[in-house]
């Protein structure tokens, strides 16, 4: 069935809109109802029923209890820098460049350890 509807009037165009949204609730409501059907079936096989497997059962994907985030404390200083104490390196992530500086340059980490 083929609709013309660059020929058809605004009110049909609405008229038919409205058939379309109610024709596509109907559908909605009869596949709920057939997937409810299929979800019994399959509970069933397994001798349950559906109200039983999904009354007191979590949500998937959600946690029962939500974990409280504790803000995390700043890492504590491991290095120095010998010619200017107030720049400090924890040994995490990329290293500072006065840290490379002074390992190239011979001195070894444990010297620059605090």
């Amino acid at each position: 069935m083929h609709i013309d509807l660059k020929s058809m009037s605004r009110k049909e165009l609405e008229k038919h809109l409205k058939d379309v949204k109610k024709a596509l609730q109907a559908a909605q409501a009869r596949d709920r109802r057939e997937a409810q059907k299929a979800a019994e079936k399959a509970a069933a096989e397994f001798g349950y029923s559906l109200n039983e497997l999904t009354a007191d059962s979590p949500v998937l994907g959600k946690s029962l209890k939500k974990r409280s985030k504790k803000p995390k404390s700043p890492s504590i200083a491991r290095f120095a820098n010998p010619s200017d104490k107030t720049q400090t390196w924890t040994g995490k992530g990329r290293q500072p460049n006065w840290y490379r500086e002074a390992v190239a340059s011979g001195t070894s980490p444990d010297e620059l350890r605090i």
